[in-house]
C-alpha cells in the first residue's frame, strides 16, 4: 500500500499573500509536483505590485559563479574586490524581488551562495537593497527529479509545499488567460487530468498524471494543458501524446474533432429557443465556455441564458453561472443581469 503525505499544502493563491507578507524576513521555499506554476509567482508578484520592485529571475540549474559575481584585482589598492553580475542590478536602490527558480537543483558551490543571498540578502559582499524579497522554488523530494538541499540551510528557510490547482481553480485561470474552449471543456469532463500522486491509492491507476514511479515524461499537468492549446486544428495524436500523454491524446483529439460541429455563440443568441441543443455534454460545455469569453452585452447575456435554461441538467447550467462569477471581466455583466439573478434564486440548493 502506498503511503499518503499529509503534511500541509497551500494554495498558489494563498502564496500570493503570503510572500510580500513575510518574504523580507524569512525566504519562502515553494516546492511541488512539475507543472504547478511555481515559476508564475514571480509575474503574479509582479501584477500585485507593479514597480515596487525590481523583479529577478534566476534559473538555478544553468548557473555558474561567474553569472553570480566575480573577484576582480584593483591594481591601485592591490586588494581583490567582489563585482556583483548586473542580474541583481544593483546598481539601483529599488528593493529586489527574486525568484530563486529550481534552486535544489543548483550545483552545491552555488546552493552556498543563494544560502547567504537567502539568509542574509547579499549577493557575495554586496547587500540588497532594504525591503527585497528572495522567493525559490522546487520539485517535491518525493518526485524523484534530483532536489536536495543541504539540512542547515534547509532548517534557515521556509519550506512549504504547494497543493497542484484543482479542476475549478484552473479552469477559472484558465478562462483568464485566453485558453480554448476545448480544453476547458475537456479539464472540465475529466477532472482527473489534475489529481495528484500524492493523494495515494486514489490515483494510482490514473493514467493521465504524473508518477514518479511510472517514467513517463508526458502526462497531463496545469503546464501541459496550457501548452497543448496551441496544438489546435492541426492537432494529431502524435502532438497531443508527446505534451499530455497517450492516455488523454484521444480523449482530447475527441474533443476537438467535436468542437468544429458546434455553432458560434453569436448565432446562438440571436435565436436561443430555436437552435438545435447539442446532446453531448461535453459540447453543452464547449458552447458556455465560448459564451464567457464573448458576452459583451446585457442583451447578449440575457438571450444566452434563454440557451442555457434549456439544458436539462441544472448542474451543467451551474457550470456557466459559476465561470461568470469567476471570470473578472464577466462577472461585471453576470451581477446586473435580471436572467443570471433569476437563475440563482431558483437554483440556490446547488450551491
Amino acid at each position: 500500500m502506498s503511503k499518503m503525505n499529509f503534511t500541509p499544502m497551500v494554495s498558489i493563491s494563498e502564496l500570493r499573500k503570503m510572500i510580500p507578507l513575510i518574504g523580507s524576513e524569512l525566504t519562502i521555499v515553494v516546492q511541488s509536483e512539475p507543472g504547478c506554476g511555481k515559476t508564475s509567482l514571480l509575474g503574479m508578484m509582479e501584477q500585485d505590485h507593479g514597480d515596487k520592485y525590481d523583479y529577478i529571475y534566476v534559473d538555478c540549474p544553468v548557473k555558474d559563479m561567474s553569472d553570480i559575481g566575480m573577484t576582480i584585482p584593483n591594481h591601485t589598492s592591490k586588494t581583490l574586490e567582489y563585482y556583483v553580475a548586473e542580474l541583481f542590478k544593483l546598481d539601483s536602490n529599488k528593493p529586489k524581488m527574486i525568484l530563486l527558480d529550481e534552486l535544489m537543483k543548483s550545483p552545491k558551490l552555488l546552493q552556498i551562495i543563494f544560502t547567504r543571498l537567502m539568509l542574509e540578502g547579499m549577493v557575495g559582499d554586496r547587500p540588497l537593497p532594504s525591503g527585497s524579497v528572495i522567493i525559490a522554488t522546487s520539485n517535491n523530494a518525493s518526485d524523484g527529479v534530483g532536489d536536495s538541499m543541504l539540512a542547515h540551510a534547509a532548517n534557515r528557510v521556509c519550506i512549504v509545499r504547494m497543493a497542484k490547482p484543482t479542476a475549478d481553480e484552473w479552469l477559472t485561470w484558465a478562462t483568464a488567460n485566453g485558453i480554448s474552449r476545448v480544453v476547458r471543456a475537456f479539464v472540465s469532463m475529466f477532472p482527473r487530468v489534475l489529481a495528484s500522486y500524492t493523494e495515494g491509492d486514489n490515483q494510482k491507476d490514473n493514467p493521465y498524471i504524473f508518477k514518479p514511479s511510472s517514467g513517463t515524461l508526458s502526462f497531463c499537468s496545469p503546464r501541459s494543458l496550457a501548452k497543448c492549446d496551441v496544438i489546435g486544428e492541426n492537432a494529431t495524436m502524435v502532438a497531443l501524446a508527446g505534451t499530455i500523454g497517450a492516455s488523454a491524446a484521444g480523449d482530447m483529439a475527441a474533443f476537438m474533432s467535436l468542437e468544429k460541429s458546434l455553432m458560434d455563440v453569436k448565432d446562438i443568441v440571436k435565436k436561443p429557443k430555436d437552435v438545435p441543443m447539442p446532446s453531448d455534454i461535453s459540447a453543452q460545455l464547449m458552447v458556455m465556455f465560448q459564451a464567457v469569453d464573448t458576452l459583451a452585452t446585457q442583451d447578449e447575456l440575457t438571450s444566452f441564458m434563454e440557451f442555457v435554461e434549456r439544458i436539462q441538467s441544472s448542474e451543467v447550467q451551474a457550470v456557466f453561472f459559476t465561470m461568470m462569477m469567476r471570470s473578472p471581466k464577466a462577472v461585471r455583466l453576470a451581477r446586473n443581469n435580471a436572467k443570471i439573478a433569476e437563475w440563482a434564486k431558483n437554483n440556490h440548493e446547488l450551491f
